[in-house]
């Protein structure tokens, strides 16, 4: 059995972070669904559709949902969709290292990946400064 993952986000910002990530690592060795949630998406309507994609996506060891913001619609939707559940995890702030992580990392347990998505997102985010003659 293999971990889901479902990434639920504002317009393409998931689908492109998939396609991207899958693309760099040559296939995805993982179930996944993308839900695109727009300015004119019903929530409900959404949190129906994300729940009928956990169903198809939890082979046995659960979901991770991946959102962009915390407090957005999308994550909104991915916490109602957590509750009452042990067998979904949700993480916001996905970015293009986190998911390359989840990806390289889908034959761990769910737990396991739930730490290496937060690691690989936050080592990917640094200030990169212009190096000039003092910082040398």
């Amino acid at each position: 059995m293999k971990v889901g993952l479902l990434i639920v986000t504002h317009n393409l910002i998931g689908a492109e972070l998939l396609r991207t990530a899958t693309d760099m690592l040559g296939g995805c060795p993982m179930r996944t669904e993308v839900i695109e949630v727009t300015t004119s998406c019903d929530p409900e309507e959404v949190l129906q559709s994300a729940r009928q994609k956990v169903e198809v996506l939890d082979e046995g060891d659960g979901v991770i949902v991946l959102t962009d913001m915390y407090g957005s619609t999308p994550a909104n939707i991915t916490q109602l969709l957590q509750q009452g559940s042990r067998r979904i995890d949700v993480i916001t702030g996905v970015n293009l290292p986190m998911v390359v992580r989840l990806l390289n990392y889908a034959a761990l347990d769910r737990a396991e990946m739930v730490e290496k998505a937060l690691s690989g997102g936050g080592e990917g985010i640094f200030s990169c400064k212009l190096m000039d003659e003092d910082n040398k």
